[in-house]
């Protein structure tokens, strides 16, 4: 379902965000991001290739360190600097309509990248010939029904709830609002979602499907809560909800519990700073325990470990099989191997005859899965694509390329 978007923007210049409080731009989409932001627009200032290309490296951290879609413009001269947005991380690229090569570059760039890649922006241009709503200067998202084209609105009307802004929610189709924060980075976008959902309109606010007098709790009348990594499923803590406690942590979207031992509520990171934003929660078949999946600030432990679950009892040798995790210790001895050279190795002689090696390799791999995919026996297939999955690592490393860059591209598709 649709739903009215608060989208704060900042603008990237000589790889920092022009922000009188934060300039480290990653820390601040960050902050967005956890505070309950939407989407982010990141305006990229720079006045030549070289800042163009250092505004970009930072904006592909930015990608990885947030979960929400990043819509990018700025400087975009041809078509290739659109792709460079998108490849970066972008959910769609952002062309000034104020700019005439743009205007013109919209069919082109709608044909070659997909029109839900495209958004068009149009602050003091004429958008009468792109927006459905014809006094509606902003941000115009394209969409496309049937084989209509509709713009919805995305208004620069900040996010002050006044009467303007929910005249403007409240039109059909209204993709959102947003505003430049140069100053005022910690703003609390929940807070202003509660106050749009009491105008009855329709904003992106957790809420839960069971209520909490369905839960079956302990004899305290409290319920256990297990809580993950929402990345990595690592087991980070267990801890204790009320219905006080449950009810603030859908209202905040920060995990919040009730101390036995203190017999008052515990929000997560309030001493430490280090808190945890909530990504999901589910119940269990029995409705008597909760799993929480968070993003994890810092250390879940009081001790300063990751997780409260570092002393190990008993253990077994086992062959670990899950995918993620042997990628990424595969992936991790190659970049071992490229920071710490070792005599003998198959690795270190692909890093040091160069990235021509590398890609012959590749190749030939590539080549060898199709061969063996004719015939019969599917063990030469996975053999080949093992040999295939290694050399794209190699790869991977050496153009500095990682796991997660590669997953969230595939998410994002």
């Amino acid at each position: 379902m649709e739903y009215f978007k608060l989208i704060p923007a900042i603008h990237i210049k000589n790889g920092e965000a022009v922000n009188e409080n934060i300039k480290d731009a990653v820390a601040l989409c960050e902050m967005f991001c956890d505070n309950g932001a939407d989407e982010i627009i990141i305006i990229d200032d720079s006045e030549n290739d070289k800042e163009h290309d250092l505004n970009i490296g930072i904006i592909k951290k930015i990608a990885s360190a947030i979960d929400i879609p990043m819509l990018i413009g700025g400087n975009i001269k041809r078509v290739e600097d659109v792709k460079k947005y998108l490849y970066a991380g972008g959910a769609m690229a952002i062309l000034d309509m104020s700019k005439s090569s743009n205007v013109k570059m919209i069919k082109e760039a709608s044909d070659r990248f997909g029109q839900e890649k495209i958004a068009v922006y149009a602050e003091n241009a004429d958008i009468a010939d792109y927006a459905w709503k014809e006094d509606g200067a902003g941000l115009l998202i394209t969409k496309k029904y049937a084989d209509k084209t509709i713009l919805p609105v995305l208004t620069l009307g900040g996010f002050n709830v006044n009467s303007e802004m929910i005249d403007f929610a409240s039109e059909p189709g209204a993709y959102g609002t947003a505003g430049v924060l140069a100053g005022d980075a910690d703003i609390d976008f929940i807070n202003i979602k509660k106050e749009l959902k009491d105008k009855d309109i329709h904003v992106n606010l957790f809420e839960s499907s069971v209520q909490f007098s369905e839960f079956k709790l302990n004899s305290d009348g409290h319920i256990p809560v297990v809580v993950q990594d929402y990345k990595t499923n690592e087991v980070l803590m267990v801890a204790y909800m009320n219905e006080e406690a449950f009810n603030m942590t859908i209202s905040t979207g920060r995990m919040t519990y009730y101390s036995r031992s203190r017999n008052e509520l515990w929000i997560k990171g309030l001493t430490s700073g280090h808190f945890q934003y909530v990504k999901s929660l589910s119940i269990d078949c029995d409705n008597d325990t909760l799993l929480a999946k968070v993003k994890q600030i810092g250390a879940a432990c009081h001790t300063g470990n990751r997780s409260c679950f570092f002393n190990t009892l008993v253990e077994k040798e086992y062959d670990n099989t899950n995918p993620l995790e042997v990628f990424n210790d595969v992936f991790n001895v190659i970049l071992d191997r490229k920071e710490h050279p070792k005599e003998g190795s198959y690795t270190n002689y692909l890093f040091d005859k160069g990235i021509d090696k590398i890609l012959k390799k590749v190749g030939e791999e590539a080549t060898e899965i199709v061969i063996a995919a004719k015939n019969p026996d599917p063990e030469e297939v996975i053999y080949e694509i093992s040999d295939f999955i290694y050399h794209t690592m190699v790869l991977m490393a050496e153009k500095g390329i990682s796991w997660e860059e590669i997953t969230r591209e595939l998410v994002r598709r």
